[in-house]
Parts: structure tokens; C-alpha cells; sequence
């Protein structure tokens, strides 16, 4: 446990940043799920309208520097291509 004030205050910080972080991942993880599961079921209309949602979520997560603007980046592209695929083949 933390002694001096300042690391009281460190520990309070670093709980709270951890949840935010925590509930933005899992949100993150959440939608880029449901993207995957509408890209097998062949539900191309809803996963269009699920895409800019999963954006959304990972830009903030890059604003709040939760994640690395090339991770997301990464990520972004490789959702938007996977659903470009079903696209093509339909």
C-alpha cells in the first residue's frame, strides 16, 4: 500500500483511469464481436451500419491514448476489409 500522499493519490488515479480503460476496451471488443458474427451470418446491411459505430469507439480510444493510432488504424482497416470481402462476393 501506498504511504506518502502523493502515491495515495497515484493509486486513486491509476484505479480510476484502469476502469475507464476497462470499459472502453470492452466496448471495443464488444462491437468488433457483433461485426464478426453479422460478417458470417451474411448480414451485410446491419454490419454497414455497425461499422461506423466500431470507428467511433476505437477514435476515442485513441483520443484518451487507450490504444495506439496505428493499432487502430490497423483495426479499422481490417474490419472495413473483411466486410468489403462479403461485398465483392455477393
Amino acid at each position: 500500500m501506498p504511504i506518502t500522499t502523493s502515491a495515495k493519490k497515484a493509486l486513486r488515479q491509476s484505479k480510476r483511469k484502469k476502469t475507464d480503460n476497462v470499459r472502453h476496451m470492452n466496448k471495443i471488443r464488444l462491437l468488433a464481436k457483433q461485426l464478426a458474427k453479422l460478417s458470417l451470418e451474411k448480414k451485410i446491411a446491419e454490419a454497414k451500419k455497425l461499422l461506423p459505430k466500431l470507428y467511433r469507439a476505437l477514435d476515442q480510444a485513441v483520443k484518451k491514448n487507450i490504444l495506439k493510432k496505428n493499432t487502430v488504424a490497423r483495426r479499422k482497416s481490417r474490419s472495413a476489409t473483411s466486410l468489403n470481402k462479403l461485398v465483392v462476393k455477393k
